[in-house]
């Protein structure tokens, strides 16, 4: 298939949800401008890490989950996090996934060889989406996050902490795009910084990541054996953006209160190129958009309920907003359950430590 033909593809799969998007998109933008007076917030991103980090001594697990329709495939991505308060300034996160995005090998026609008389040609091309693929351990990615900034005061502050990620995925990802958490080997870093004021609470968090390469084998089109074929990932550069808002209560009693929190979180990414290598010397030309250079600004909505200051429930949706990812299908739907063990005689403000 065309390169032009396989994105006009996947534009027709999706080109039903994008009016629904539109409106939706421009409501929830209205609807956080009214919000965004002095009011009191809550930090707890669903998608992504805030500044702040946990106190010392507390322990926190999530499951989350992540789903979305690939032509007639339901793809998961399902994560279990333990998160720690080694430090108050210093919190260490260690994540286990399990996908049913990939194969243990490549899919045929990600890379392939025919021949011309004597003379063999090396390509990349589009491969079948929709493959049915079991779920397998992706690996897992340790998380660290040091708050080096804090500048308080009456229900508000500034905060700045510094991130830094590695992880021992080993799954046969397809596509140029990195991502350490679920698809790719590497290690990665960067900068976070988050303000909040009464209810209105932003974060902007910018990095980068270095993957490494997965070796593993592609099938022949052809009928010929498994070809060795070793894919490096593109480095990448990620900017994400998040607003939250607490809607309720207006005034806080106790910690036992219902907490009501409405979020707004726009997820970015830029990657290079991928380059494939067959038979451990052979640079094949790359020939399709799964495997260039791209970049994409995501959109995730989301609304997320705090039970007693230390059970969180999120909920929320993606959506495109510039351009589009090829690591998943629109719109890719997200839950997340967090709950955090307190030190037996000491219960604290998890949000400001």
């Amino acid at each position: 298939m065309a390169d032009a033909e396989f994105r006009n593809t996947k534009h027709r799969i999706q080109k039903s949800q994008d009016h629904s998007f539109k409106f939706h998109f421009f409501i929830l933008a209205s609807v956080f401008c009214f919000l965004a007076s002095p009011l009191f917030s809550q930090e707890l991103f669903p998608t992504s890490e805030p500044a702040s980090t946990m106190p010392k001594g507390v322990i926190g697990v999530r499951f989350q989950d992540e789903a979305y329709q690939e032509v007639n495939q339901i793809r998961n991505a399902a994560t279990l996090r333990v998160m720690y308060g080694l430090f108050s300034r210093l919190t260490v996160m260690a994540n286990f996934t399990e996908t049913n995005h990939h194969s243990e090998d490549f899919p045929p026609g990600l890379a392939f060889h025919i021949h011309n008389g004597n003379q063999s040609i090396y390509s990349t091309g589009n491969f079948q989406r929709g493959l049915a693929y079991p779920y397998l351990f992706s690996g897992i990615d340790l998380y660290a996050k040091f708050r080096f900034l804090s500048l308080d005061g009456e229900q508000k502050h500034f905060r700045m902490a510094f991130y830094a990620e590695a992880s021992d995925v080993n799954v046969a990802h397809d596509e140029a795009e990195p991502d350490l958490l679920e698809d790719t080997k590497g290690y990665g870093g960067g900068l976070i910084l988050t303000t909040l004021y009464n209810h209105l609470a932003v974060s902007f968090t910018t990095g980068f990541i270095r993957p490494g390469k997965y070796e593993g084998y592609s099938p022949d089109l052809y009928g010929g054996p498994m070809i060795q074929t070793d894919l490096t990932y593109g480095k990448a550069w990620k900017y994400d953006l998040s607003f939250g808002y607490l809607l309720l209560p207006n005034h806080y009693h106790t910690y036992n209160e219902l907490n009501l929190n409405l979020y707004l979180e726009f997820k970015g990414k830029t990657w290079t190129e991928a380059s494939i290598v067959q038979y451990g010397f052979k640079n094949l030309p790359i020939q399709t958009p799964l495997l260039e250079s791209g970049n994409y600004v995501d959109v995730f909505p989301g609304i997320q309920i705090l039970l007693k200051s230390n059970t969180r429930i999120d909920l929320s949706v993606g959506l495109p907003l510039l351009n589009e990812s090829y690591t998943h299908f629109y719109p890719v739907y997200a839950l997340g359950i967090q709950h955090y063990f307190y030190h037996p005689n000491k219960k604290q403000d998890l949000v400001v430590p």
